[in-house]
Order: C-alpha cells, then sequence, then structure tokens
C-alpha cells in the first residue's frame, strides 16, 4: 500500500483526496517544527514550499519514492540530493501563471496608488487632505527581470495601460518580447529606464540577489520595485535602506527572504510598501488546476509512467 503524507497547505484537500487512488493510505498535516520525524515512513509527499527538502531531510527520509510539489518554483527541495537518493520530484509550473500575474498587476497598482498609505489614513481617524499623492501605471515604463511563464502574463497585462515594457531575461528570445510589444534590455538598461521594476524571475544560483545595493543605487528615486519571484531575488537590507532613505519611492512584496514575515519586520513599518503574504498564486482556478495536475503526476508516477518533462525536476533511475 502507498503511504502518502500531505501538507495541510494544499487545499481544498478534499479535492486532492478524491483523485488519489483509493487503495493509497493518506494523512493531512506537516506540522512545521516535526516535519523530519512526521514524513519518514511514507513513500510519496506531496508539499507546498514552506516544507524545505534540504539534503539532510532528504537523507532521513530517503524511503520516499516521490515529492509532488505544488506549483512552479522548486527551490525548497534539494534537486540534486532528491536524485541522489533515486527520488522522483514533481511539481506543477505554469498552471498558476495568470493568477500570479494578475496579483503582480494588483501589486502594481496598490503600490503606485499608495494603498497602504490611504488605509493608515482611515486607521489613524485622518482623510485625504493627508494623502500623499500616487503616481498613474499608463504612460510609464515597465521592467520585467525573468520573461517565463508569469513575466509574459504580466506583459500582456499590461497592454492596456499605454505602457513602454523592457524585458531581461537571458533564456529568453526577443521575439517572446516583441510579442507583448516590448523589447529586450541588459539589466541596468531596464533598471536605470524603468518607472516600474518587476521581478518574476525564478530563484537560483545566478538570480540569488540579483537585486541588491548597487541594483537599487541605479534605480530612479521615483521607480518602484515589485516582488512575485521569490524573497531572496532581493537582499531584504538592501531595500530597506533604499526605501528608507527615499533611494526608491515604494515596494510591492508577496515573497520575503523569510516566510512567514514576522509581524515585527521593519518592511511592515513603511507607509510606502505593500505587503501580500505569499498568496499571488492563490485563487480558485489555480489552485484546481495545480491540485488536478498534481494528483496526475505523482498517481503516474508510482504508476512507472512516464510524465511530461514540463513536470520532471528529477525521474527515478
Amino acid at each position: 500500500m502507498v503511504q502518502v503524507i500531505i501538507d495541510q497547505d494544499i487545499t481544498p484537500t478534499s479535492r486532492l483526496l478524491t483523485q488519489l487512488p483509493d487503495s493509497w493510505e493518506t494523512t493531512v498535516g506537516i506540522d512545521n517544527d516535526e516535519y523530519a520525524r512526521q514524513i519518514a515512513g511514507y513513500d510519496v509527499a506531496l508539499v507546498t514550499s514552506r516544507i524545505p527538502f534540504s539534503p539532510e531531510l532528504i537523507e532521513q527520509t530517503s524511503q520516499l519514492e516521490a515529492i509532488g510539489k505544488l506549483g512552479t518554483g522548486i527551490d525548497s527541495i534539494d534537486l540534486e540530493a532528491a536524485e541522489d537518493n533515486d527520488i522522483s520530484v514533481t511539481h506543477t509550473p505554469g498552471h498558476n501563471a495568470l493568477s500570479v500575474a494578475e496579483h503582480t498587476l494588483c501589486l502594481t497598482l496598490a503600490t503606485l496608488r499608495r494603498l497602504t498609505a490611504a488605509r493608515e489614513l482611515i486607521a489613524t481617524d485622518r482623510w485625504r487632505d493627508e494623502y500623499p499623492l500616487g503616481s498613474t501605471l499608463s504612460g510609464s515604463t515597465v521592467g520585467i527581470v525573468g520573461f517565463g511563464d508569469v513575466g509574459k502574463r504580466v506583459g500582456t497585462l499590461l497592454s492596456g495601460f499605454d505602457v513602454e515594457i523592457l524585458a531581461s531575461d537571458p533564456y529568453v528570445p526577443s521575439i517572446d518580447t516583441e510579442l507583448v510589444g516590448g523589447e529586450g534590455a541588459s539589466l541596468g538598461t531596464l533598471l536605470k529606464e524603468s518607472d516600474v521594476v518587476i521581478l518574476t524571475a525564478e530563484l537560483t544560483d545566478e538570480t540569488r540577489h540579483i537585486i541588491d545595493q548597487r541594483e537599487l543605487s541605479i534605480m530612479d528615486s521615483s521607480a518602484i520595485l515589485i516582488n512575485t519571484g521569490r524573497g531572496p531575488l532581493v537582499r531584504e537590507d538592501a531595500l530597506l535602506d533604499a526605501l528608507s532613505s527615499n533611494s526608491i519611492a515604494g515596494a510591492g512584496l508577496d515573497v520575503f527572504s523569510t516566510e512567514p514575515l514576522g509581524s515585527d519586520s521593519e518592511l511592515l513599518e513603511l507607509d510606502t510598501v505593500v505587503t501580500t503574504p505569499h498568496v499571488a498564486a492563490m485563487t480558485t482556478e489555480a489552485r484546481s488546476e495545480n491540485i488536478d495536475q498534481l494528483a496526475s503526476n505523482v498517481t503516474r508516477i508510482m504508476d512507472g509512467e512516464r510524465l511530461s518533462e514540463r513536470y520532471i525536476a528529477t525521474a527515478k533511475k
């Protein structure tokens, strides 16, 4: 019998359970502090990014045959260790791209229009005469760093705002940028010329801290930074310095260097910052598609079937 442990963050859990084989025995719930002990003894782990599969954890749970990660990013799983221990890793890229792109646009507009500051006025019995003026998106230059599934959709959604689009991604052909009416640019040029800098890149060794003190200093003081990719794309202390010194005008952040973001974070003290708790992908439509794909992937892996390369991070030898 296949033993499966499921991260309680995969909701609605009922949708997943109804699609797994009846013969599989499932357990729902993985404690943040005890996941190494809990995962031991299971054949399949179905998780979100909150469960980090380090080399040490994978060694302790090497009896696993498959790890199913909900969503696109797999930076929370050490793929080399998984491969060394003959563990298949599958994920569900692309199914939440539109939801993340829409949330990216939402954060962009909210940051430009200073919604954190506006809400604070109401919360402190003040009104619009004290509101710091916002900025329009229309007519601006928007730079997108990382032009994959999410970046392309952000570019498409921006088509109604009469913006100039710049894209920085060394792995994407120029035709992809041209299809949304934009053009390719180096990261330095993009940072210098953009009113809005949007990060949708995957987290890799190459992209970790791609935005640091030097990059922030290139941005105009009226520009804003939006991050719906991964928190470590940005060196957070450098971002705090830039925001506190008004070197940039604001930031819209759905992801953070350490998650969950603590209520004592200095980011929450700045009315130029709009924050959301890593929810860009969390829509009913995207979650349903992701769960359906995840169930299909792990079932086929355990049945010995071959998956599309799109969904395979590592495969059993």
